[in-house]
């Protein structure tokens, strides 16, 4: 397998890798058309605590009325956040962000949590063990709107549920200033003549639906994901949990889960040290819930306890999630290249500061690259150089033997030989470069810092196709270039899947981020020119290259 054949490996097998992803994002269950609110005989049990967590067993929550029913809203608006608080159940059940547009409509903002007819997001939470408040209890709210004061750093907003059993509960939401994080409390105080021990189960309620922008060319993944010390970072795909193959730990003193999708992630994040009980279920409406269950200790009579859990709820910036809790930078998916990936994204930002532009970013982290690999690049190039020298001789094999391809593969191993040249003398150097070329793939598709990133003229966001296809125009033309440069291959076969590659793949990049495309638009001038030097140089020295050039 000389070098053409490789190259044209190289560009199958990375068609291949998309197609996979593709194929295994089909699989997934579809979302439904329409998601209904479930009606009372179809209400899903609340989730209870398990053996490890539930010491003596309390009675069941009553089954209470629509998972999604109406109520009153109180709005809340931070400097980065603006959210809707249902009184039923204190959900939150709208949340958008200030400082990210639309994937559609540029000039709205960007809304992650919605109960819509065709979509639900939300996050839920409640108390479980004797008439302890839950999802579906009615709070009263203190005001209809709030707002963050300037100068302010935190805004405070509670519900109160009606008292039961002589035990008050008080759902806190706390907003803070500069941050997607909110810190959602229950205050429980026992008015009551025994000790009681609820536990608190914070969730995360969303159908299947992909978001906006997703497609079949540039599948991202959308489901539940969990992390705990011991076992580290998992996805929980929808398929999975359909199937009842749904596997992660239960039970830890530690970790997270979360709900994901491409550029936004929503994790209710306990403190570390405190029990935990993990589930995920498939719910009736086409809906799915992944959350945690917490102990709030043994309340005695006459005294408040408080239970707090963090809920994120915003952007995956990888400069700020692995300060929030242990393994949250790992919800950017890059893939089983991650190793590769994360220092490559860390250059890249660099490089943003310093030319203040993610495009100019690109173009110098491309010509970084290409200088560390020059040394195998400009092998893989000078083996290719040889064998275009070659191609005269190589098609008069071709005519001397004709269909005798036998004959002709042992004259052309014959000639190799003589002219102390290894065909295979290019392939390791590009292999060697497949990782790092892929790695970099899954930091441009993946890093939220570069959506709606402009570049220069009409390219407004390197995150999304280039609306005039001049990128993909142009990278075409460099690989028609390329071919050019090349030795054409004595088979004939191969020889027209050459010509007709640089059109064929130029089609993928119509539909692959701008940002992408630029790189491989740069990486292709600086090879086309290493190339022709080298061409140029061999072809002077009559095959008889000096040591140095």
């Amino acid at each position: 397998m000389d070098s053409q054949r490789l190259v044209l490996f190289f560009v199958f097998a990375f068609s291949v890798f998309l197609l996979l992803d593709a194929w295994q994002r089909d699989q997934r269950s579809p979302p439904p058309p329409s998601v209904q609110p479930a009606s009372k005989a179809e209400q899903p049990a609340l989730p209870s605590p398990g053996e490890k967590l539930l010491a003596s067993q309390a009675a069941k929550p009553p089954e209470g009325s629509a998972a999604l029913a109406a109520g009153d809203t109180v709005t809340v608006e931070t400097d980065l956040l603006k959210a809707q608080i249902s009184s039923v159940g204190g959900d939150l059940r709208q949340l958008e962000f200030k400082r990210h547009r639309d994937t559609e409509d540029k000039t709205k903002p960007f809304v992650l949590f919605q109960n819509r007819a065709d979509h639900v997001y939300v996050a839920q939470s409640g108390l479980i063990g004797n008439a302890f408040p839950n999802h579906r209890t009615t709070y009263n709210a203190r005001a209809g709107g709030y707002r963050l004061a300037d100068g302010a750093t935190v805004l405070e907003v509670q519900f109160e549920a009606q008292e039961a059993d002589g035990v008050k509960v008080t759902k806190l939401y706390r907003f803070h200033r500069g941050s997607y994080l909110i810190d959602v409390s229950y205050e429980i105080r026992n008015g009551s003549a025994a000790p009681v021990r609820p536990f608190g189960y914070f969730q995360l309620l969303r159908d299947s639906k992909p978001p906006v922008g997703d497609s079949a060319m540039l599948p991202t993944y959308t489901g539940a994901a969990i992390y705990t010390d011991k076992e580290k970072f998992q996805k929980i795909a929808f398929a999975d949990i359909d199937k009842g193959k749904a596997t992660y730990p239960k039970n830890s003193s530690d970790g997270w889960i979360a709900m994901l999708q491409h550029y936004f992630l929503s994790a209710w994040l306990p403190s570390s040290g405190a029990d935990r009980e993990f589930y995920v279920r498939r719910l009736d409406g086409g809906l799915y819930a992944a959350g945690v269950i917490v102990p709030a200790g043994t309340i005695e009579p006459g005294t408040s306890s408080a239970l707090t859990v963090p809920l994120y709820a915003g952007p995956q910036e990888q400069d700020k999630l692995d300060k929030l809790a242990p393994g949250l930078d790992l919800t950017v998916d890059y893939g089983w290249l991650t190793v590769i990936a994360v220092p490559l994204f860390w250059v890249l930002a660099w490089l943003n500061q310093w030319v203040g532009n993610w495009g100019f970013a690109i173009i110098v982290l491309t010509i970084i690259i290409k200088l560390l690999f020059y040394p195998l690049s400009e092998a893989s190039y000078r083996s290719m150089a040889k064998m275009r020298v070659l191609a005269p001789k190589l098609q008069r094999l071709k005519e001397q033997y004709g269909s005798d391809r036998q004959r002709m593969q042992q004259a052309m191993m014959e000639l190799y030989k003589t002219e102390k040249i290894n065909p295979l003398g290019g392939c390791l150097p590009i292999l060697v470069q497949i990782p790092v070329f892929i790695a970099l793939y899954w930091v441009l598709l993946a890093s939220v810092e570069l959506r709606h990133a402009p570049f220069m003229l009409w390219i407004d966001d390197l995150s999304t196709p280039d609306p005039w296809f001049v990128l993909p125009i142009l990278m075409g033309a460099t690989m028609i270039i390329q071919t050019k440069l090349n030795p054409e291959p004595p088979d004939p076969v191969q020889a027209k899947v050459m010509k007709i590659m640089p059109v064929a793949f130029s089609v993928f990049f119509f539909f692959f981020p701008a940002g992408l495309v630029l790189y491989w638009l740069v990486n292709n001038v600086l090879s086309i020119a290493q190339q022709w030097h080298i061409n140029r140089v061999l072809e002077r020295a009559n095959l008889k290259p000096s040591g140095k050039e």
